[in-house]
């Protein structure tokens, strides 16, 4: 049996940990008990139970790279409301996101060369060299071209791409014309929600 990793035996640790002191949240409902959902971006640094004041059972959190209101995206919101009774949804992206660092063809280059994790200088990416200097394997991993057909939703303007998203879910023909979508902006530095304007008009 491969020995499992450092990481590995953290998470399962910490979840032994958690479950010995689980208390009655098994019997929490299925249906969030506050009646919202949130569509935010998977940053390690945002904790949606801490800056929406989120205990277990009581919203829908989505998350995905960027927070972008993508077809996956919307049919969890639609579900969301349809099956689950959430009333209101809130979309929220952050400063400092990785999302403007990069665009599709650049991310898709990249993977035809190698699948190995890049690195950034501040302007530049670039993949590991042929020894291999990458924490994941380095030049072992081979590149494929199917980062070509991937609609990454990078953005370059942050409050836009709010608006898009907000636009787009509420154009969407499955979202209820009494479901409000909010849009906000997360600042990281001070874990501020900064709302953002209406959508745009078409």
């Amino acid at each position: 049996m491969t020995e499992r990793s450092a990481i590995y035996r953290e998470v399962v640790a910490a979840n032994a940990a958690y479950a010995a002191d689980f208390g009655d949240k098994g019997g929490l409902a299925l249906p969030p008990a506050r009646g919202f959902a949130i569509l935010t971006c998977m940053d390690a640094r945002l904790d949606p139970a801490k800056y929406a004041g989120l205990a277990e059972g009581d919203a829908h959190v989505i998350r995905n790279a960027g927070g972008r209101a993508s077809d996956d995206a919307i049919r969890s919101l639609v579900i969301s409301h349809k099956l689950l009774g959430t009333r209101e949804w809130f979309v929220i992206h952050h400063t400092d996101c990785g999302m403007e660092l990069f665009d599709g063809p650049t991310i898709a280059t990249l993977l035809e060369q190698s699948r190995a994790t890049a690195a950034f200088d501040g302007t530049t990416w670039t993949n590991p060299s042929a020894e291999g200097d990458s924490t994941d394997g380095g030049s072992s991993e081979g590149g494929s071209s199917e980062g070509w057909h991937v609609a990454w939703l990078n953005f370059t303007d942050l409050a836009q791409s709010v608006r898009d998203d907000v636009a787009r879910i509420r154009a969407h023909p499955l979202t209820p014309d009494n479901v409000p979508v909010h849009g906000f902006i997360y600042d990281v530095k001070s874990g501020t929600l900064v709302p953002v304007d209406a959508p745009v008009t078409a």
